[in-house]
């Protein structure tokens, strides 16, 4: 029997400067080859004309404006008299009835901008929507399941659905079910649910026995929405404060030294603790976070975790919604996986251990479902070992000792030098001087004294960004990095990675702040330069954008042979950038010092030994995750050194060590067998120097068949095997590693 064919439409007004149209058919085989149809509207518009004039000969029309509804022309169920496609002259925003559409295909293929889409969507969705705004708008299918006493959290893409969902389940908006036109009243809606955890929920919600209380996501905007005229940190808090924690907060936030200070006065982290602060202080049923990562170091991000997990109680509950999964594994107690076509539609999963539902998310799969939503899984494979050889050491660079007074705060910065296809990570708290460091680098700043900084040409990416260029984004390319942006190759290693094709014709001052973050990237990559400084290129960008944009810059800078310096504060992408670590310590906007460049194990041990913080790496996507204080594996690690978790037994410099030593302490035979891979971690022997590459190859094609030097070899070189299993295998012990979903947690 063959399934109800499922038609959705989707218009996006927003885009107002694309002018263009997307139809987003989905398409799923059933055991009839069902298809279920997603047509997706992008903004059909006109410039500043309407429909009723766009057939004038008298009008002139920019060469995006001329659209002459090659769409509604082809398409088979119009020309056959039935208003498939509907544009009225009064609305500028073109109709899709969906009971008519054929689902051809057609139209894809007909528009002249290529705007049309065809996409897929399971057909069983339809009995599963949640809510929809309006008529061809976004629509959001399932909920997440809260429970009591526990913390849930939330992952998946920007636009996804996941301040829908929060604003559902905190009550502010009322779920229609998808019937936008005639909305279902609360019992239809807790009848819709029945069955259920959210069943109880929304009952309880609706006889006002749940309070809920929202940290919002974007924090830069809460100075304009306070209202009244006094607006003290201390005033706002202490008049909310109804659980008898107030201390605690004051202390764990570090809000004490700004208790005085207005809100209209505060930077964003602060900010971001403010609003943490405000929330913990209440007593509520429901607590929910928006992003309570953002803007903060991470030490602050681990501080606001605790925070957060110390409101638990048996009957209260708590969502988290977070793109950094490191802090999101660290604070949930299990994961709901989002997915979808951003803008478009979002499906909620049914709830994963923490561990499984990172991994659902990162792996692109899930499995209970048997379905795939993205194309490619995101590892974090890391060849240690291989910095110290795979980089050029024929340019080096060198700076000074300095140090740089600004008002009350006094950076002393220790010489250090970097080489070409080189990444530096700096890594510290707020306030520590990292950005500070990087102005001295580019210029920008003069440091005391008569030292000075070799002059180089520098690319910077500010850590704020404030657009105020006139025009679309093409424009600024064209204007900013022309010879880059025209480059196949920059656009194949950079441009479409970012996905920037989706607004680069909308104007630059309409841009969301994860797309201004994305443009801001390629603007600095794009300049010709010897160091790339980029500042908290992760700011705005969601778990997936994050991960694509550090491989982006890490593909950029080892193609370009240039060396980056990188301010970071997730932890995860930190790690996968970092060839070297420049560690800032001291006291936080007061007296601090950078310390010289360390490679990525010892610097991250020093980091996190400052945190008193210990990680693991996953065994299947060697992604790091916190482990749990005090758990056994974070006392193993601690009384051994090894916060980072990467080495057991022996770190990364003793393989190193035994790897230098090959070409002038082995015996000819030793020097033989490094060409057998086996005896090395895969992966590893690409990273040889070519000095021992070659004298390898040269021994090896002398003599292939001499059995007895193998023998001889295999035992010169134990200790180095020894160490490279001990490698191998330190990312398949994490199973002992501390959270409560794993064994020995």
């Amino acid at each position: 029997m063959s399934d109800k064919l499922t038609r959705v439409a989707i218009v996006s007004s927003d885009k107002v400067c694309a002018r263009h149209l997307d139809i987003n058919i989905e398409e799923h085989k059933g055991e009839e080859a069902t298809r279920a149809r997603n047509i997706e509207f992008k903004g059909l518009m006109f410039a500043n004309h309407d429909f009723s004039g766009a057939y004038s000969a008298n009008q002139k029309y920019e060469p995006l404006s001329k659209c002459r509804q090659e769409c509604k022309k082809s398409c088979p169920v119009v020309r056959s008299g039935k208003l498939c496609i509907e544009v009225s002259p009064e609305s500028r925003i073109a109709f899709l009835s969906e009971s008519l559409c054929i689902g051809c295909g057609i139209c894809p293929k007909k528009c002249p901008f290529g705007a049309i889409n065809i996409i897929n969507l399971p057909t069983n969705l339809e009995s599963q929507v949640t809510h929809r705004y309006s008529a061809n708008s976004f629509k959001l299918h399932r909920l997440p399941m809260p429970r009591p006493g526990q913390v849930l959290g939330l992952v998946g893409t920007n636009g996804i659905g996941k301040s829908t969902a929060l604003k559902i389940l905190s009550g502010k908006l009322k779920p229609n079910l998808g019937k936008f036109d005639n909305p279902p009243d609360w019992e239809d809606v807790i009848k819709h649910f029945r069955g259920s955890e959210l069943q109880n929920y929304f009952t309880k919600l609706l006889e006002d026995d749940l309070k809920a209380i929202v940290k919002p996501q974007y924090v830069d905007q809460l100075p304009k929405a306070i209202r009244g005229p006094n607006k003290s940190v201390q005033f706002l808090i202490e008049s909310r404060a109804s659980l008898d924690n107030l201390d605690d907060v004051l202390d764990t936030l570090e809000l004490r030294h700004i208790y005085d200070r207005d809100v209209n006065l505060l930077s964003g982290g602060e900010l971001q603790r403010f609003a943490i602060g405000t929330v913990c202080v209440q007593k509520a049923d429901v607590y929910m976070f928006d992003e309570p990562s953002s803007y903060l170091d991470v030490k602050q991000r681990l501080a606001a975790a605790r925070m957060i997990r110390s409101l638990l109680r048996n009957d209260d509950f708590v969502i988290v919604v977070e793109h950094d999964l490191s802090v999101l594994d660290y604070l949930s107690d299990y994961i709901c996986v989002l997915y979808g076509q951003p803008a478009v539609y979002g499906v909620v999963t049914l709830p994963h251990s923490v561990r499984e539902g990172i991994n659902i998310f990162l792996d692109g799969h899930i499995p209970t479902e048997n379905l795939r939503f993205r194309n490619e899984s995101l590892t974090f494979k890391l060849s240690e070992g291989a910095d110290e050889f795979i980089a050029d050491r024929s340019r080096a660079f060198h700076y000074p000792k300095m140090e740089k007074t600004q008002g009350n705060f006094k950076l002393q910065i220790e010489s250090g030098d970097f080489t070409d296809s080189e990444i530096v990570v700096l890594m510290g708290e707020n306030g520590t001087g990292k950005t500070t460091f990087c102005r001295l680098l580019a210029g920008a700043l003069k440091p005391d004294g008569t030292r000075r900084v070799p002059e180089m040409k520098i690319s910077m990416k500010p850590q704020t960004i404030t657009p105020k260029f006139e025009g679309t984004v093409r424009q600024l390319f064209f204007k900013k990095i022309r010879p880059a942006f025209l480059s196949p190759q920059f656009q194949t290693d950079v441009v479409k990675p970012l996905k920037l094709d989706d607004f680069i014709d909308q104007e630059v001052k309409n841009l969301s702040g994860g797309e201004l973050q994305r443009v801001a990237i390629v603007l600095a990559l794009g300049l010709p330069a010897d160091i790339y400084l980029i500042d908290e290129p992760s700011a705005y960008l969601d778990s997936e954008q994050r991960i694509i944009a550090a491989r982006v810059i890490k593909r950029f800078i080892m193609h370009a042979k240039k060396t980056a310096f990188i301010v970071e504060h997730d932890f995860i992408m930190a790690t996968y950038l970092a060839d070297r670590v420049i560690v800032f310590d001291g006291k936080p906007g007061i007296k601090a010092r950078a310390n010289v460049p360390e490679s990525l194990l010892t610097g991250c041990n020093t980091f996190l030994k400052n945190l008193d913080v210990t990680f693991r790496r996953d065994p299947v996507n060697y992604r790091p995750r916190i482990n749990k204080n005090n758990s056994q594996l974070d006392q193993d690690q601690k009384a051994s050194g090894n916060y980072q978790g990467f080495l057991k037994g022996n770190s990364k410099g003793t393989l190193i060590k035994h790897l230098r030593a090959l070409p002038a302490s082995m015996p000819q035979t030793g020097r033989r067998s490094v060409c057998g891979a086996s005896l090395l971690p895969h992966g590893l022997h690409h990273a040889l120097p070519l000095e021992i590459k070659r004298r390898a190859e040269d021994d090896c094609n002398a003599s292939k068949t001499d059995d007895a030097s193998m023998m001889t070899s295999s035992r010169v070189l134990g200790d180095a095997a020894s160490v490279t299993e001990t490698y191998s295998l330190s990312h398949n012990d994490s199973d002992i590693g501390g959270d409560e979903d794993e064994p020995g947690g």
